[in-house]
């Protein structure tokens, strides 16, 4: 049995900083952070997001000036995502399999600058190559279908493969492709390639300044009810978990972050697996709306929203302030 007041006063040990610090039960460093990146074309190009402020999309040489600071501040791992240029759109969004692409252009560039020294997560999925913005093929209705897709994801997995990333990153949450795509890179002999599965993404409200940054926001044909998770659903985020898993995953997402906190503690309970959850565009776009207005201030929200996943169980975070929370914990 515990004492009780006043033999237990449980604010003794919150009385002064380095007590606070030797009781602190859960830990944010640089190396949970990544940091996720847009990707744009050209030379010298800094294109600021207007509905992300403080983000902006970099030409090549912006993506590997990133990198050298990804290093220089300790965070482990980049998170790539294009912005397809309009011409280059299509409805089978074929320029997933290009490998001159933004994508796999970007890969090579961050291999150029800083080797081996950072890792490379790369985005799965076909809204950033697809002229009706949806994450597969569609029929004449629209429909997106599931096996038709997964056979281009294959195709776009070897095409970053081969390009130098380290994980594989499906995004697109069709049925069946992360065995698919783990048999395809086992048999191209890409053995030690990881694939962190996005295996609890909800069809979010959360999602519309990334949808502006790829430049599929205008794009998109309907909605993406059919394949992403229902927001009301939580057993159902642990079945699709348990699929990736069985299927070669060698860790898994929950996106968004902090509305789904009890879906990321629910799978790192259940599965005991490396748990990454995603704090999307519409998450930070409200801390920075919030600071903007003066209702908070920005560097104690970034570290007390990222520390909650931490709490939550999660073994790191893609998060856009990856740079901002690196130099505050590095100081």
């Amino acid at each position: 049995m515990t004492a009780n007041y006043p033999a237990l006063r449980l604010r003794r040990t919150r009385a002064t900083a380095w007590s606070r610090a030797m009781h602190r039960e859960n830990f944010l460093s640089p190396a949970d952070l990544i940091w996720p990146l847009f990707v744009t074309d050209g030379s010298g190009v800094e294109e600021p997001i207007g509905s992300l402020p403080g983000v902006s999309r970099w030409s090549l040489d912006g993506i590997a000036a990133r990198a050298k600071e990804a290093v220089s501040l300790g965070i482990p791992c980049l998170a790539l995502f294009p912005n397809t240029q309009p011409g280059r759109r299509s409805e089978d969004g074929r320029e997933a399999l290009n490998p001159d692409n933004l994508m796999c252009r970007a890969i090579k560039t961050i291999r150029d600058t800083v080797g081996d020294g950072l890792g490379v997560l790369t985005d799965v999925a076909l809204d950033p190559y697809t002229s009706h913005g949806q994450d597969g093929l569609i029929d004449a209705k629209g429909y997106v279908l599931n096996d038709a897709t997964v056979e281009v994801l294959v195709g776009q997995s070897l095409n970053q493969a081969a390009a130098g990333a380290d994980i594989i990153a499906p995004s697109d949450m069709m049925d069946g492709r992360i065995g698919v795509i783990r048999a395809a890179l086992e048999e191209a002999g890409h053995h030690n390639m990881q694939i962190m599965a996005y295996a609890a993404k909800y069809a979010s409200a959360f999602y519309g300044p990334f949808r502006d940054a790829v430049g599929s926001g205008g794009l998109l044909k309907g909605n993406k009810m059919t394949y992403q998770m229902d927001p009301a659903n939580g057993e159902e985020a642990l079945r699709e978990v348990a699929l990736d898993l069985a299927e070669g995953a060698d860790s898994v997402m929950v996106k968004p972050g902090l509305p789904y906190l009890d879906i990321a503690r629910r799978v790192k309970e259940r599965f005991e697996v490396p748990v990454f959850a995603y704090q999307v565009s519409g998450e930070y776009a409200m801390i920075e709306a919030a600071v903007t207005v003066g209702s908070g201030d920005r560097d104690a929200l970034v570290l007390e929203t990222l520390t909650a996943f931490k709490r939550a169980g999660c073994s790191g975070v893609l998060t856009y302030h990856a740079a901002h929370a690196a130099r505050l914990l590095n100081a």
